[in-house]
């Protein structure tokens, strides 16, 4: 049984490998890539670089911190002062939109 086991997930440890840079670390592009942020998103996060997927990290643990999703609809998150000056002043935002909400505070490349 543990030769099939390593036959269907040993090469899994290859893919993983080859994801890693020369250096040892993950790659950094796409989504995980540090970029510069906007100033308010830059106040909130306390950093004026975040990589995308932190930035959603660290507006989740915040809106789990404050209990700030609706109990009766989970899906829905209700902003307070602070969460308003990065989602543009909304008073409720879906769960799925934040990640489109927190794009516009990624500075484009040139």
């Amino acid at each position: 049984m543990a030769g099939a086991y390593n036959r269907l997930f040993g090469g899994c440890k290859a893919l993983m490998a080859a994801a890693k840079t020369e250096s040892g670390g993950v790659r950094n592009n796409g989504i995980m890539k540090v970029v510069p942020v906007s100033p308010q998103l830059a106040k909130f996060l306390g950093s004026n670089e975040a990589s995308r997927t932190d930035a959603v990290k660290l507006v989740w643990e915040y809106i789990k911190h404050n209990s700030l999703q609706n109990p009766q609809n989970k899906k829905e998150i209700r902003c307070d002062d602070k969460l308003k000056t990065i989602f543009g002043e909304k008073d409720t935002v879906g769960f799925t939109e934040i990640a489109r909400l927190l794009s516009q505070h990624f500075v484009k490349a040139a």
